[in-house]
């Protein structure tokens, strides 16, 4: 390669770290303030961007002839989104305030659905080519090639709107009370400064910035509905890397992505992204806080997290399991669209399960659990295509792969916790999803492989049964755990690490063995799903699928046995029924998530075990007066 060639590449590089900056600002300003980790925040991304393509092409055509004009719309574009963000803040963000950061993820994410059809509602599904900016429509040269000079542009604006940013937070009172806030918010609020306005203009800000970033698209790229997601797990890599809460940190992770994913596209094409999620992981298990990160901003605990067997007493257990049981074989006899159905529910309770291991037991947060699931999937369908393994030694395999990764990535990873951990996760979720996109060779790519036939038509009452028998029994052991001295001594982990460590506690050993049973136990679940779809595609690496875990456990109760089981049916099934009866289905999920969050966030059997404390709670006090 050339040097002018290297030049170009660096240029793109660093345009493209200014779009990560401006995202990455806004993200680490709101989680500064708010401790709220938003996951909606490429909506916003994608909101200036689809605003803007609208304006200058459907609605005001003629200000795209002027400077003036199309950079007012880009502005516009970004106070849009700020004040979406004022809403946000006012209806869902101060709700989940005092949330654990887990629950506060799921909850941004069920708004990214909602907004995400709202948009699409509004909008309408075509891409907007919106026109060139004026006066800089051409291109400069770099010996043979050309860089646009648009691009040329938004480079230059990176470092500008950081130096605005250092300025604002430094230099005005404003900004000293956004830094205090970020050091001590409840020491702010005892000196006499109201903390509501403070939060509702730094989430103004944020969610503008990501307005702007997305607005700032629209002359080198159309404005679709797949914007947020393309962005926001990149900006999440950004923050995370430099560190939360960081504007500095932020601005230096967001050039060394953007340099590093323009060096992979020239030297690397087919592993771009798995360097983009190797810095990210190389850097967490190198400095857990990020590069500027500080490690003071402690992670948010449920008040008490206490592991519950039955969500109800007595008689109710036997009648809850009937109606388990029942509802299963009832679905199994609704023909071959209800068998599929139940076995999609009894997999993700599975998958549910494993993750459920980490979380309620362990206390460690996997916003990448599909790592482990896909390795299970992938190990299995390659076991059955390349050496033609029959279905028990498939999910060995499978189980196996996710077991010899689980030991390799868990010493790492178990130094780390809270929203580190969580993305440390993702990088190797993301990681594993790039390598079965690019090695084509292996993995067949997005075509992915197909016709596996692990489970014959004649057999398939029977390995239905054996699925409910794995759940009964990874219940089973999940309950004989929770129960044991072992399961006190990760409870006790998982509630005071410090404390468990000077009681004399394995801390990291108990906390490596649960993320190695739960990853292999996930590994199971994929080559199940496998088995039971008859083909394997990137998508279980995807972050859609680690989100759908945690969804599933978060929905009926992490910290309920039969969490899993209620999480899944309510997701899969519900999910299903959603899609056929309606076109915004995604919308109205999103919608059900953040109420759960906000009204019952223990879950539905959490929510259900409360109720009931709540019913039986005058009869005791009678009882006791009299």
């Amino acid at each position: 390669m050339g040097f002018e060639a290297l030049a170009l590449q660096l240029l793109n590089g660093l345009s493209h770290a200014t779009t990560l900056f401006l995202m990455a600002s806004g993200l680490t300003l709101i989680f500064g303030v708010t401790r709220i980790v938003n996951f909606a925040h490429g909506s916003f991304f994608m909101l200036g961007a689809l605003w803007s393509a609208h304006a200058v092409t459907n609605w005001w055509p003629a200000m795209a002839d002027t400077a003036w004009g199309y950079g007012a719309v880009i502005l516009m574009g970004a106070c849009v989104a700020a004040l979406l963000g004022a809403v946000t803040e006012v209806l869902l963000l101060k709700r989940m305030r005092h949330a654990p950061q887990l629950y506060q993820l799921v909850a941004t994410f069920g708004l990214t659905l909602a907004l995400h059809d709202a948009m699409r509602w509004y909008f309408g599904p075509e891409e907007v080519f919106a026109p060139r900016f004026p006066g800089l429509k051409g291109a400069i040269q770099l010996g043979e090639s050309y860089f646009p000079t648009w691009q040329l542009f938004t480079l230059a604006l990176g470092p500008l709107v950081w130096l605005g940013l250092h300025l604002l937070l430094t230099r005005t009172l404003w900004g000293q009370r956004v830094k205090a806030a970020t050091q001590d918010r409840e020491m702010l609020g005892a000196l006499g400064v109201n903390p509501a306005p403070l939060m509702l203009g730094v989430v103004m800000l944020g969610c503008g910035l990501a307005g702007l970033a997305g607005a700032l698209q629209l002359p080198r790229e159309p404005a679709h509905l797949q914007m947020d997601v393309n962005v926001v797990v990149e900006t999440f890599v950004v923050v995370v890397t430099g560190g939360l809460g960081s504007i500095g940190g932020a601005f230096v992770a967001a050039v060394l992505i953007g340099v590093i994913h323009a060096l992979g596209l020239s030297f690397f094409p087919q592993a771009t992204l798995v360097l983009v999620f190797l810095t990210m992981a190389v850097v967490l298990v190198w400095r857990p806080q990020g590069l500027a990160g500080s490690a003071a901003h402690a992670e948010q605990r449920e008040s008490v997290p206490v592991f519950a067997l039955w969500p109800v007493a007595g008689w109710g257990r036997a009648l809850f399991v009937a109606v388990f049981v029942g509802l299963t074989l009832l679905a199994w006899g609704q023909g071959d669209y209800g068998r599929s159905l139940a076995e999609d529910v009894m997999v993700m309770m599975l998958f549910g399960l494993s993750l459920q291991w980490m979380m309620a037991l362990g206390g460690l947060v996997s916003f990448g659990h599909a790592a482990f699931f896909a390795l299970g999937a992938y190990g299995a369908a390659l076991a059955h295509l390349h050496w033609g393994a029959g279905l028990p030694a498939a999910l060995a395999a499978g189980m196996a792969l996710a077991l010899a990764v689980a030991l390799v990535f868990g010493a790492l990873v178990v130094r780390s916790s809270g929203v580190y951990l969580a993305m440390l996760s993702l990088a190797l979720a993301q990681m594993i999803w790039a390598g079965a996109t690019q090695w084509v060779g292996l993995t067949g790519g997005d075509n992915g492989l197909i016709g596996l036939r692990l489970i014959a038509p004649e057999s398939r009452a029977l390995w239905d049964a054996a699925l409910c028998v794995f759940m009964l029994l990874a219940l089973a052991g999940m309950a004989r755990v929770a129960r044991s001295s072992r399961g006190a001594a990760l409870q006790a982990v998982r509630d005071a690490p410090l404390r468990a460590a000077a009681s004399g506690l394995p801390v990291q050993a108990l906390r490596y063995q649960v993320f190695v049973a739960s990853a292999t136990l996930a590994g199971l679940a994929g080559g199940l799903w496998a088995a039971f779809k008859g083909a394997v595609f990137p998508s279980v690496a995807s972050v859609a699928m680690s989100v759908d875990a945690l969804l599933v456990i978060l929905l009926g109760g992490v910290h309920q046995l039969w969490g899993s089981a209620v999480g899944s049916a309510l997701l899969v099934w519900g999910g299903a029924e959603l899609g056929q009866g309606l076109d915004y289905w995604r919308g109205v999920l999103g919608l059900v998530i953040m109420l759960v969050m906000v009204l019952a966030p223990s879950g539905v059997l959490g929510g259900l075990q409360q109720w009931l404390a709540r019913r039986n709670a005058p009869s005791t006090s009678a009882k006791g007066g009299a």
